[in-house]
């Protein structure tokens, strides 16, 4: 999997450039249709003028008649051309929003990690809202163009009836924008901070739900709750902050807007106190004065919403342009995938070797549940291959030289804590849809009883982290998940650690008949597991200690006796 832009070149302007240009064309037809709303609204004060100019002067019904056909036109035209013209730009908004989604997801679940120094809440901040917000610039822009036009139409009126009025729309604008857009450089800032700060707060909310049980369980849960009221407080007094500068930013727009309004009209009454424009140019003045206040008002606005999108796009870039943890590579494992560990350093792990030949069930005693964690978290890709010493290779190449799409295809590792998902039974089995060994897995791994207890079947409804689930349960649905993948080489990791030893006896059994002829290795101290193992390794302080069968380990070695017998 690959997100559609090239990391090396992403930056937040970068994001805005590309959303404009693919959405070239409905922001086109969005800008023109806005711009035909701007103008029809202009226009209605026009029409109103001409016809206090002539049709009233004139006193003629078939002028006022035309008059009214006129207006209805403008009407007719102000509603057709806001409607269709919205919506092409949410449209386009909405779609370009959710493809950035889906860029900052793709990201997530790339099989490579990404060096991203965010939680995991922080990130979903930045999929959602940051997302959302970078996609504005959609309609933004259109809406600035569009608002322009009503500026411009609305001075050019003015100007004909009295060079003096047109050069005061013009020159006003020009002023209220330099204001506005100082201000809204503060609000994109902040805004960036606000954002920031909201998104830690979700990630240790998150955090605290994943470990609400543990925090229960020793009393930690209060100190928790401050943790989060601190992280809370904080995004609350940096919203409150935007807030603020918000509300002096729109205040200072209305304030400008209503005071150069006010200046054409006070200027257009003048005028015509002095005879210099007539009755009819004087009713445009004023009802452009109070019109033009809508647009300048949209208008003085597109800076701020500018900043805010150009604060969330670099949030994006954050992700989107984060390296690789890894760079893979491009070989393949050979087709009889055995696994070789080759003198790893890591952690507790002191120059560890071992091999697991291909089509054998072998099992690791680890002595220590550090040493049981730092070895799997070596295999599973958890920790890069620059980040420990020696190699580990499957099909007799090294794993930090194989392209990830094949490794993944070749190598499985199931930590003892493997996330469910909400969906059902058979999606947590069988995510991707294609598994051909469904229902041996749910043998295997002994769902039966779950599959039955249900009337859905496989097709029961799972909750979010398996929440309806007990814990044996949700340690056996992830088991079963596993071995229906049949990778050529499996690694286990304490899969039986919440069931009952009957049930873990026939799990056991299950598993190794399965298996037969496929490689997998078991980490665990389980001895149904160990027993059913062609050939038990034991790992005492980071190394290989002893290793044979598990009743020959259990006659002759009394710290494997009492390590293992529960």
């Amino acid at each position: 999997m690959k997100t559609p832009d090239n990391p090396a070149r992403i930056t937040g302007a970068h994001l805005l450039r590309t959303a404009l240009r693919r959405n070239a064309r409905a922001m086109a037809a969005g800008t023109v249709l806005m711009g035909l709303y701007q103008a029809a609204e202009t226009a209605f004060p026009i029409a109103l003028g001409l016809i206090v100019e002539h049709a009233l002067g004139d006193r003629s019904l078939g002028a006022l008649a035309l008059s009214f056909a006129a207006l209805a036109a403008i009407i007719t035209t102000v509603s057709f051309s806001w409607r269709f013209g919205m919506r092409v730009l949410q449209r386009a908004n909405t779609t370009e929003a959710h493809r950035r989604r889906v860029s900052v997801a793709a990201c997530g679940l790339q099989p490579v990690a990404r060096d991203v120094d965010l939680k995991s809440g922080e990130v979903l901040t930045i999929a959602t809202e940051d997302a959302d917000q970078t996609a504005d610039i959609i309609e933004v822009v259109p809406l600035l163009v569009s608002s322009l036009v009503a500026v411009l139409i609305a001075a050019v009126a003015l100007g004909t009836a009295d060079l003096g009025l047109g050069l005061l729309v013009i020159a006003g604008t020009v002023a209220i924008l330099s204001v506005l857009s100082v201000m809204s450089r503060r609000i994109g800032s902040r805004t960036g901070e606000q954002q920031a700060r909201v998104a830690r707060a979700g990630a240790k909310v998150a955090d605290l739900i994943a470990g609400l049980r543990p925090l229960h369980g020793f009393g930690g849960n209060h100190a928790a709750l401050r943790s989060y009221r601190a992280a809370s407080g904080e995004a609350r007094d940096q919203a409150i902050a935007v807030a603020r500068a918000n509300g002096a930013y729109t205040g200072t727009a209305v304030a400008l807007n209503m005071a150069l309004a006010t200046a054409v009209t006070l200027m257009a009454g003048r005028l015509a106190f002095r005879d210099q424009i007539t009755t009819g140019e004087l009713v445009m003045a004023v009802g452009l004065a109070q019109f033009i206040m809508e647009p300048l008002k949209l208008f003085s606005e597109m800076p701020k919403y500018i900043m805010v999108a150009r604060a969330s796009a670099e949030r994006m870039a954050l992700v989107l342009a984060a390296p690789p943890v890894a760079t893979p590579g491009t070989d393949r494992p050979a087709a009889d995938a055995g696994l070789e560990v080759d003198c790893v350093q890591y952690g507790s792990l002191r120059k560890l070797g071992f091999d697991v030949p291909a089509g054998r069930f072998v099992a690791i005693a680890a002595y220590g549940p550090r040493s049981a964690t730092d070895l799997v978290a070596v295999l599973s890709g958890e920790v890069p291959p620059a980040a420990f010493e020696g190699a580990v290779r499957v099909g007799g190449r090294e794993t930090a030289h194989l392209e990830v799409g094949a490794l993944r295809e070749h190598l499985l590792v199931n930590p003892s804590h493997a996330e469910i998902f909400a969906g059902t039974l058979r999606t947590n089995i069988d995510p991707s849809g294609t598994a051909r060994l469904v229902s041996e897995a749910v043998e295997a791994s002994m769902l039966t009883d779950v599959v039955a207890l249900h009337r859905a079947g496989l097709d029961h409804p799972v909750r979010d982290r398996g929440a309806n689930l007990s814990g044996g349960q949700r340690q056996r649905l992830s088991l079963g998940r596993a071995l229906a993948a049949d990778a050529p080489v499996l690694v286990l990791h304490d899969p039986t650690t919440a069931v009952d030893a009957v049930t873990e006896q026939l799990i056991a059994r299950n598993i190794a008949a399965l298996r037969r002829g496929r490689t997998t290795l078991v980490v665990t101290t389980s001895p149904a597991l160990l027993d059913v193992a062609d050939r038990v390794l034991v790992l005492d302080d980071g190394v290989i200690a002893k290793e044979g069968t598990h009743r020959d380990l259990l006659a002759t070695d009394n710290t494997y006796r009492q390590a293992v017998a529960r």
